[in-house]
């Protein structure tokens, strides 16, 4: 039996296969919402075709299955959504929250990367991305396990862009639009993501969609204290070799069992 007040999910890049690092935090989503007796959904952020690798997505679901991860409904495609997203950038450019901007990123460098605002708006789309105008005062929320965060997008980015000048969505508006679309109540995620959190917050509150509960969690770290991610060759983890990888992300959040079947250590863990 599943609680419809918690909806939590798991949503991996395919750039790659799932290393040790993206399994604890999908261990750690799906753990959170199986203790609450909540759904826990995965969505394939396959936004941007030129980061995909061929086949990672199926690669990434069968390692998720041969460690026990398994997920309610079907598998969400961010490249399913694409309409979704057209439609919420039209919203946002109608209320005037958003605007079209043709500075380059030589541009922007040259501005220490911080956008001015909707000053520099252009009135056609041609040759042009999309910006959202950002609020001059904090964004604050109550991160789960980091407390209480607040970020001054005005004086970190600026204006940030929503859709790019080839077309594609950024990643921003997209995990915003998916989050309200599924409704998801809960993002649990690494620390890497934190200041992407304030992003996503602002774009749902200018298409008047509420925000999810966030909890960042500290990333798992190489032998050289760097973050383990796909672009730096963090080792894939294997099907095969399931209880003992699975033992090593249960440790890194402090849980510890005896190695068994995954089922079995799942459980343990709950």
């Amino acid at each position: 039996m599943t609680s419809p007040g918690y909806r939590g999910r798991f949503a991996p890049t395919p750039s790659g296969p799932l290393h040790l690092g993206s399994l604890v935090m999908a261990l750690a989503s799906w753990l959170d919402a199986r203790r609450q007796q909540g759904e826990w959904l995965v969505r394939i952020d396959d936004i941007d075709p030129p980061r995909e690798t061929p086949g990672a997505a199926d690669t990434i679901l069968r390692q998720l299955e041969a460690f026990a991860l398994y997920w309610d409904g079907p598998v969400h495609y961010q490249s399913q959504h694409h309409e979704a997203y057209r439609a919420a950038v039209q919203q946002l450019l109608l209320q005037g929250d958003a605007f079209y901007c043709r500075l380059s990123r030589k541009d922007l460098a040259a501005l220490n990367n911080l956008h001015p605002g909707k000053h520099l708006a252009v009135s056609s789309s041609r040759d042009a991305s999309v910006r959202l105008s950002i609020p001059a005062e904090p964004l604050c929320f109550d991160d789960r396990f980091q407390g209480r965060q607040c970020f001054r997008l005005d004086q970190q980015e600026g204006a940030f862009v929503i859709r790019r000048r080839d077309g594609l969505f950024a990643y921003q508006l997209a995990c915003a639009v998916d989050d309200a679309d599924m409704a998801v109540t809960d993002v649990i995620r690494g620390m890497d993501l934190l200041e992407s959190t304030p992003r996503q917050m602002h774009v749902l509150n200018c298409l008047q969609q509420p925000a999810p509960r966030y909890g960042h969690l500290p990333v798992v770290l190489d032998k050289n204290g760097d973050k383990l991610s796909k672009s730096s060759g963090a080792a894939a983890i294997k099907p095969d070799q399931a209880p003992v990888a699975l033992q090593r992300a249960l440790a890194h959040l402090g849980i510890k069992v005896e190695i068994d079947s995954p089922e079995q250590m799942l459980l343990a863990a709950l």
